[in-house]
């Protein structure tokens, strides 16, 4: 199975990548991880990648598809992958469905995680996690037994993200949707878009995404 998967931070795209990945033994494909693999590897674009960020500028589309392009040629992939970060545009959906002609391979989905821009900033807002061991808690969804001690390890050390924040979130969820809006129509039309409830239990979540890729 190859998918993208769309969905703002904190909707749980990464745990549901997770999962993907070993049910389905895909490969969750980042655009920032592809980035750093390739310009670790020294590969020709992964030169082009880091001259083009070291002059601090944004790595255009081109060069963005020649890693992409080199990463589907690796063998790790044989039962699929998702796709996170990329497309965000039109013309990355249209330079991404070109390469992907080139390689005879077809995207079988293309997934948006939902989400109530609200609910979903007091889901970020109120979670944090046990300094020690890295257990998560939220402020109202899952407390600790014991207030102040982690239920993992007994640690008294708890920390926070410093972009949780609702000023932060607001912004974040902002640019989300400013970015993604372009493509939901181009993969619309093209009858691939689906759409799961993002706000749903996890576990709902996952039932949600394997019925739409069982279908």
């Amino acid at each position: 199975m190859k998918i993208i998967l769309l969905g703002p931070p904190g909707a749980g795209k990464g745990t549901q990548a997770k999962r993907l990945e070993e049910n389905r033994k895909m490969v969750q494909l980042s655009t920032g991880d592809m980035l750093r693999a390739a310009v670790a590897a020294g590969t020709d674009v992964g030169k082009k990648a880091k001259e083009i960020m070291d002059a601090g500028q944004l790595v255009d589309d081109e060069t963005m598809i020649g890693i992409i392009s080199d990463r589907l040629d690796e063998p790790d992939l044989e039962n699929g992958f998702i796709l996170d970060g990329f497309p965000r545009t039109e013309a990355q959906a249209i330079a991404l469905d070109t390469l992907l002609d080139v390689k005879d391979m077809k995207l079988d989905a293309v997934i948006e995680m939902r989400v109530d821009d609200e609910a979903l900033t007091e889901r970020i807002v109120g979670r944090y996690t046990c300094g020690s061991c890295g257990q998560g808690y939220h402020d109202t969804f899952q407390k600790p037994e014991v207030d102040g001690t982690c239920d993992k390890c007994g640690s008294q050390e708890f920390s926070r993200r410093a972009d949780d924040n609702a000023e932060t979130v607001k912004s974040r969820l902002e640019a989300y949707h400013a970015q993604t809006a372009p493509i939901l129509p181009y993969y619309k039309d093209k009858e691939m878009l689906k759409g799961v409830d993002g706000m749903a239990d996890i576990d709902e979540v996952t039932a949600q995404i394997e019925k739409i890729l069982s279908a």
